[in-house]
């Protein structure tokens, strides 16, 4: 299949493209367990404080029971004495059950994801970022041309090298390259952005 590539001054130019991965069929029951199992495995909290009993020093009593008019206490581990451990505090468990994602599963939704992008009109391809952008303002000026302001850009190597540094501010903006994004990622950005040495990856890759 055929699909447009556009450059800074808008030109168009149609180029050929895998019907695997631009043209396959979309399908969204997949893509919807694809992320459910993607972000219930992904738990980044893992606070843990010490309890009363994983407390180390003394456990001789601190005073006596009866008579001195403070309260009772046994040792100086009890939560409200500073260093003592923290009552029903976070304790670092992992209680849910990890939800196993296929190989096939993460490349089928990558593609009907892909592929649904095309077909909305969000699927921007350009050329190759050859040489280095250094100013902020001058990338910014090329994703207004390209009508990419809200997008995922998913670059070759040497692309993802000489932009990183001048896109790294622009909000809304994420640069990445074909061994390091998922599903999610091009389902949280309105646009996605390729260039042409990406497609060829992206090809070899999926199709």
């Amino acid at each position: 299949m055929k699909i447009d590539k556009i450059d800074i001054k808008g030109n168009k130019q149609p180029i050929e493209v895998a019907d695997k991965v631009f043209g396959c069929k979309i399908n969204k029951d997949l893509i919807s367990q694809v992320l459910y199992k993607s972000n219930a495995n992904f738990k980044g909290r893992k606070a843990k404080t010490k309890q009363k009993n994983e407390i180390v020093g003394s456990t001789s009593k601190i005073y006596a029971q009866k008579g001195t008019g403070n309260a009772r206490h046994a040792s100086r581990k009890a939560p409200i004495f500073v260093g003592g451990g923290v009552a029903h505090g976070p304790k670092g468990e992992s209680n849910y059950k990890f939800r196993k994602l296929n190989k096939s599963e993460k490349k089928l939704s990558v593609t009907s994801l892909i592929t649904e992008k095309n077909k909305d009109n969000n699927l921007i391809v350009t050329d190759d970022f050859e040489k280095e952008i250094k100013k902020t303002k001058e990338m910014f000026s090329i994703l207004n041309s390209l009508d990419a302001n809200n997008s995922l850009l998913l670059l070759d190597k040497s692309s993802k090298n000489n932009i990183i540094r001048s896109s790294r501010n622009i909000p809304n903006i994420k640069v990445t390259d074909i061994n390091h994004f998922s599903s999610y990622d091009i389902t949280k950005y309105k646009k996605l952005l390729l260039t042409l040495s990406s497609i060829k990856e992206l090809e070899k890759k999926y199709s």
